[in-house]
This record gives C-alpha cells, sequence and structure tokens, in this order.
C-alpha cells in the first residue's frame, strides 16, 4: 500500500491506516482507482469522515451527507436498493462523479478518522524513538513484545542469530509454534545489530527480572530471558537481592557459567 500510494504527509498516512482497517475500502477499489488515474491517494475514499465532508463541500445538505457516510460504512449501499437508488439520484444532481458513487457501493465497513489519526500519531511516536533512541525503543519493545526471547541464540552476536533464523527456515512448516513466533523478535534483534547495537551480559545482581535496561554499553537482558527460568523464579532472585539475602546455589552458578553470564556481584 504503502509503495503503491508513496505518502509524503502524515495527512496521507491517516488515509493509509483508515484503506488498511477497512473493508473493500483498498483491494479492488481506491487500490484500481488510483492505478488507473482515475484518482489521488487524496481524492479516495479513505475514512467515513471522508464521504460526509465531501458530499458537503459538492452543496449537499449535511444531513443528507450524514445519511449517505452511514449507509455507506456500514456496507449497507447495496443491501436498500430503494434508499441507495434515492441517495444515487441526490448525488447526481450536485455532480458527484460516477467513480465515486460506484466506489461508495464497494465497501463493506469504513475507519472513524479518529481512529486513524490515534493509530498513525502512535506509530510515528514510536518511529521517532526507533530513529533517535534507538535503544530505549528496543529496550521497550523487547520488554513487552518478545515474550519467545531466547538469550541462547539472541545475547552473543549477529551470527548466532543468522544462524537460527536459518535453521526456521529450513524447518519451514515443521518448524514449532515458538521458532515461528520467535523470527519476528530474531529479524528485530538481526536489526539492532546491525545498527550497531549490542546485548551486555546477564548480570545476577545487576539483571531486572523481566525488563531490558538501557545502560550505557547497550542493553542488559533480564533474568527470565534465561530458558527454563520463568518470570516467578526471577522475581524470587531479584527480590532476594533487593533484600540482600541472596545465596546462588551451585546448580545455579553452573547456568551461569555454561552460558557465559555474569554471575558475580558488584
Amino acid at each position: 500500500m504503502l509503495l503503491d500510494t508513496r505518502p509524503t504527509t502524515f495527512d496521507e498516512l491517516i488515509r493509509i491506516s483508515g484503506l488498511s482497517h477497512g473493508t473493500d475500502v483498498w483491494v479492488g477499489n481506491a487500490q484500481k482507482l488510483i492505478e488507473e488515474g482515475t484518482v489521488t491517494l487524496q481524492d479516495a475514499i479513505c475514512c467515513r469522515d471522508d464521504i460526509m465532508i465531501y458530499l458537503i463541500k459538492q452543496g449537499l445538505p449535511p444531513n443528507s451527507a450524514f445519511k449517505i457516510m452511514e449507509l455507506v460504512r456500514k456496507g449497507k449501499a447495496t443491501k436498500d436498493p430503494e434508499k441507495w437508488a434515492e441517495y444515487v439520484e441526490l448525488m447526481k444532481q450536485y455532480n458527484v462523479p460516477e467513480w465515486y458513487i460506484k466506489s461508495c457501493e464497494k465497501i463493506k465497513y469504513m475507519f472513524p478518522k479518529a481512529h486513524a489519526a490515534a493509530y498513525v500519531t502512535n506509530a510515528f511516536r514510536i518511529a521517532w524513538f526507533k530513529v533517535h533512541e534507538p535503544l530505549a525503543y528496543y529496550a521497550a519493545y523487547f520488554s513487552i513484545r518478545a515474550d519467545e526471547f531466547d538469550s541462547e541464540c539472541m545475547i552473543f552476536g549477529k551470527e548466532k542469530v543468522k544462524n537460527k533464523m536459518k535453521e526456521i527456515d529450513l524447518a519451514g512448516n515443521n518448524a514449532t509454534v515458538k521458532d515461528k513466533n520467535m523470527y519476528a523478535i530474531l529479524e528485530l534483534v538481526l536489526e539492532m545489530y546491525e545498527r550497531g547495537f549490542n546485548f551486555l551480559p546477564i548480570d545476577l545482581y545487576k539483571s531486572h527480572s523481566s525488563k531490558f535496561l538501557v545502560e550505557k554499553e547497550g542493553i542488559r537482558p533480564p533474568l527470565n530471558s534465561i530458558p527454563g527460568l520463568g518470570t516467578v523464579a526471577a522475581e524470587g532472585i531479584e527480590k532476594a537481592r533487593q533484600d540482600r539475602k541472596i545465596h546462588v546455589n551451585r546448580r545455579l552458578k553452573n547456568t551461569f557459567k555454561s552460558r557465559k553470564l555474569s554471575n558475580r556481584p558488584t
């Protein structure tokens, strides 16, 4: 959709959000009209509000413009042929082009512009952080979205990440659900490495139980990113550490040692 429309303004991003969340608004409708050169992105019907505003600008009474918008955005233009014929006649009286009327008839559901604006505003904020505060972006994403983050294949450099991705690719349909869910996270981890950022070792005394922490040298993964160490156990370690009563048993020491993790107090 972005390649087809080449947006250059914030308004156009909002229009694309409306197109992507509607049903039969883009595919076989606005997409075809734009490709044929009939309309531009600015002229296409993208959000439900566009219909009412356009019809009022054409001179239709506001009440009629609102009712047409409501009929179209619910996908009822063709379900009530008698009422729709009445509205089509009214639109033709005010020189609404044929392509516009046909476009309305194809629509099954339309997104409200306020929702589209909220989605794009939020996405724009996230994009700003990804560009200007990348460590904060990656730490937040991994903390909130990366349930399948696996420290064994993700924190030891991009070659290990690439190998894991290749392993999942080769497995094809036989890949586990966990590995399939992990793939998108691996892509983001690889992107992070390619941008020159790194993970710090998981540290028994510095790592949070479940949040990725931003430090000067990089991002420090949490304790629960260690395979087999759940969040409850990680929270128990963090609490014991805060109470200054932490005792590292032999098994946990061996776990940290075998995975090249840090278990020494600062």
